[in-house]
């Protein structure tokens, strides 16, 4: 195969080739900088001649797009494919670190670093497996982690885009046209011609977790012919032979992987994810064919017997339990049901079950229930309940799974005890769809009577309320939300039509018509004009709260309604602490009082309003993300872009967290890296808010040329759908253009813009807050004194 074409110095499309800086069988790679978004790139140059044809680079670019979506902390992100002069090249992620070649080559790392590695890897294999890609050269030069101990997958799934005929090894490399890999972390299939599939992945994981644990290869033959025969049929050399630390569990999870037999490996990343988890929490696995969650049948012993017994028998698990009397199950959190449909759409009915059971739990005074964003981070992970309980800070976790086929809905449910891991209550639902509300009552009250909760008459009846008895009403509530959760212009109006169905089968769904309200209020300004969604939004909150009075989330939507478009400030806080006297651990009541408080020049009232969202929500980023907001306009930069940090942790790609941080870098004319965060919240998430402080950042930088492009777009878009005159200002302030910007705050005005309530306290509006103009628009917005 001919060499790729050297390019440094040149141009390839919008970007400009700087530096050449690793090369291998798979291309050469450089560094570049992205002309058009102003950021630095990888490229890499593919061997000239291996997309043979255009057939083969329109596979090439279909497939690339495949991976391009594998949005994930753990897998470089592919940005672009293009072709110029006959040279193929993909736009990758830029990633700063170390390979884990070069950090095993002074020796084996720690078993705490390893797993903690293997753990990344697994999950980021995870995910591109779920999406039908396989990587087919996992090895420690295609695994780089970065300075502040991220692990990233670099070419996923390339080998498989691709298909070179090609083996490397270091001193000499087989050709043939049935394989494609890095022979030394090849699986044996792989070399024996056969179609690999995830499994050959999960080998080359443990050939990567043997020389991190040993500092060698599980095979170290020099000629490609011994290597390939080694593999094929030798075992490996245990790891602990080489080094005495490793512990008997991570050599069993590593041989395990090496199994020459795919069927005897780990099935899939998530399982092997699973072990090592397990390993670094200490807990001891069980053998995956009697690891089977739903396969357990429970026999009670006297109240004597306090021995756990576990008897493992063909088929399943059999546990002999103690029923001794516990101390008080004062904390809880339900860990989103897995859905095992088929269906990949059925996840809208395990959410659905999950939040409704979150809900029903949260309303009994003596329990503490996580909230929905905080368990919801476990979403798509294998998680042991017992770690998850623990970090989670709970005395019990509910996990579960949901098959819907047909008209049958089977729900398995189990409520286990975090300090020893006993299972206090396990179920399994098999009845028709039309029994959904039935069965998520039986789980709850099951719940309730395990943790022996004792419930006053109010607390009784509010359990025992169903907002519909038609369940179909009730399915579409849940696809409803699910789909207008999502954010995106197709989902929302999907959801939005779900909603309306609702409400056909069933006028009193007062939980539909608060489903409604969130739509619009999620749509303002963004997918519909202020004076389109607002009113919308506040008869459907109106009508929620006619049919229930006693719904927090309710006077949540009707609170937003009154502060961010009628600009009614009392209304509002009336509604927000109506909200939170009803549910006073409902966060998002918490937040957006917070916010409202800081708009008013409440400013330190607001920050602990947003704190307390955060404690009651931990691991939401909409919470954690709305406090460094909040820190942001207390002028508190330093704070505000250690707590988006912090945010982006829980969410990479949580896109509002890299706009504040964004912010925040500019309020202190760090504009190197103020524009780089804005850029990434743009690419994540672009909308009127992330252009118009883009555009901003790049007229305070000197590119008043890029500002006045993203300036005419948003003017354009405006004059469609009177939506983004307030983020025009802020470019128009950027470019200096004071009354230009004045004209566009007070068509905000007109508009009723949301960012409007920002007026009072947003600092990149300080240059203006001495002009007459600006003054009378502060005084026409009604702020409280």
């Amino acid at each position: 195969m001919a060499e790729p074409a050297r390019i440094s110095g040149r141009t390839l499309g919008h970007y400009r080739v700087l530096e050449q800086i690793a090369a291998g069988g798979m291309g050469v790679v450089y560094r570049a900088h992205d002309e058009r978004l102003e950021r630095d790139v990888a490229i890499k140059v593919l061997p000239a001649g291996i997309l043979a044809d255009e057939t083969a680079r329109k596979r090439f670019r279909k497939e690339a797009l495949a991976i391009s979506r594998l949005n994930h902390p753990n897998i470089a992100t592919v940005y672009d494919f293009d072709s110029q002069d006959e040279i193929d090249f993909l736009v990758m992620e830029l990633i700063s670190g170390m390979d884990i070649d070069q950090k095993v080559v002074s020796g084996a790392l720690t078993e705490k670093e390893i797993v903690a590695l293997g753990r990344q890897i697994t999950e980021g294999l995870a995910v591109a497996h779920e999406h039908g890609i396989i990587h087919r050269d996992l090895k420690p030069g295609n695994l780089r982690v970065t300075p502040d101990g991220r692990l990233k997958i670099l070419d996923f799934g390339l080998a498989q885009v691709t298909r070179p005929a090609r083996l490397e090894e270091p001193t000499q490399s087989l050709a043939t046209e049935a394989v494609s890999g890095t022979l030394p972390y090849m699986a044996p299939e792989q070399l024996a011609g056969e179609t690999p599939d995830q499994r050959s992945d999960i080998y080359a994981v443990g050939t990567v977790l043997y020389e991190m644990a040993t500092g060698r290869r599980p095979f170290t033959e020099k000629l490609a012919t011994k290597l390939t025969d080694a593999i094929l049929h030798l075992p490996p050399v245990t790891p602990r032979a080489f080094n005495a630390k490793v512990s008997p569990e991570l050599e069993r999870i590593i041989l395990k992987c090496l199994e020459k037999d795919p069927s005897h490996r780990y099935h899939s990343a998530r399982e092997l994810e699973v072990d090592l988890l397990r390993l670094a929490s200490g807990g001891t696995t069980v053998p995956v064919s009697t690891r089977t969650a739903f396969q357990r049948h429970r026999a009670w012993a006297s109240v004597a017997l306090t021995l756990l017994v576990l008897v493992t028998v063909v088929g399943g698990l059999y546990f002999l339990r103690a029923r001794a009397h516990d101390e008080p199950i004062g904390a809880v959190a339900v860990l989103p049901f897995q859905n095992a449909s088929d269906d990949p759409n059925g996840e809208y009915l395990s959410d659905g079950i999950s939040e409704t059971l979150i809900g029903n739990l949260s309303q009994l005074s003596g329990l503490r229930v996580m909230a929905r964003d905080t368990v919801f981070s476990y979403k798509g992970r294998q998680v042991d309940p017992r770690q998850a309980g623990r970090d989670l800070k709970v005395d019990a976790v509910v996990t579960g799974r949901v098959i819907e086929r047909a008209n049958t809905l089977i729900v398995e449910a189990d409520l286990v005890k975090v300090a020893d891991g006993r299972e206090l209550w396990g179920e399994r639902y098999n009845r028709k769809l039309t029994d959904l509300i039935t069965v998520q009552g039986e789980i709850a009250d099951e719940i309730t009577q395990k943790l022996r909760l004792h419930l006053t008459e109010v607390e009784k009846a509010r359990f025992a309320k169903h907002y519909t008895e038609n369940a179909e009403a009730y399915r579409l509530y849940l696809k409803g939300r699910y789909f207008a959760s999502k954010a995106t212009p197709e989902d929302m109006a999907k959801g939005m039509g779900y909603l309306n169905q609702a409400i056909a089968l069933d006028p009193t769904y007062a939980l539909a018509y608060d489903g409604i309200a969130y739509y619009y209020l999620w749509a303002n300004d963004l997918l519909l004009a202020p004076r389109d969604a607002m009113p919308k939004a506040k008869e459907a909150a109106k009508q929620a709260l006619k049919l229930d009075d006693g719904l927090p989330q309710a006077h949540t939507e009707m609170g937003m309604v009154l502060f961010q478009y009628e600009w009614d400030w009392a209304g509002a806080e009336r509604e927000f602490q109506r909200a939170i006297q009803l549910d006073p651990r409902y966060a998002s009541a918490h937040e957006w009082y917070g916010y409202l408080l800081v708009s008013e020049g409440r400013i330190e009232d607001g920050i602990q309003e947003a704190k307390r969202a955060v404690e009651l929500d931990p691991l939401s980023p909409e919470c954690n993300w709305l406090l460094g907001w909040m820190l942001y306009f207390a002028r508190q930069y330093g704070l505000s872009a250690e707590q988006l940090h912090k945010t982006i942790d829980l969410d990479p790609n949580y896109f509002l967290a890299h706009l504040v941080l964004g912010m925040s870098y500019a309020g202190r004319a760090k504009m190197n890296l103020a524009i780089p965060e804005l850029e990434r919240a743009t690419s994540l998430g672009e909308c009127n808010q992330s252009l118009g402080e883009l555009g901003r950042a790049y007229a305070l930088s000197g590119k008043p040329r890029e500002a006045q492009k993203i300036a005419d777009r948003l003017v354009a878009g405006w004059k469609r759908s009177h939506v983004g005159a307030f983020e025009i200002a802020l470019i128009e302030i950027g470019l200096g253009d004071k009354d230009e910007a004045l004209a566009w705050l007070e068509q905000a005005y007109e508009d009723r813009a949301f960012f409007m309530v920002d007026l009072k306290n947003e600092p990149e509006l300080d240059v203006l807050r001495s002009h007459p103009r600006f003054q009378e628009l502060v005084r026409r917005m009604n702020f409280p004194p």
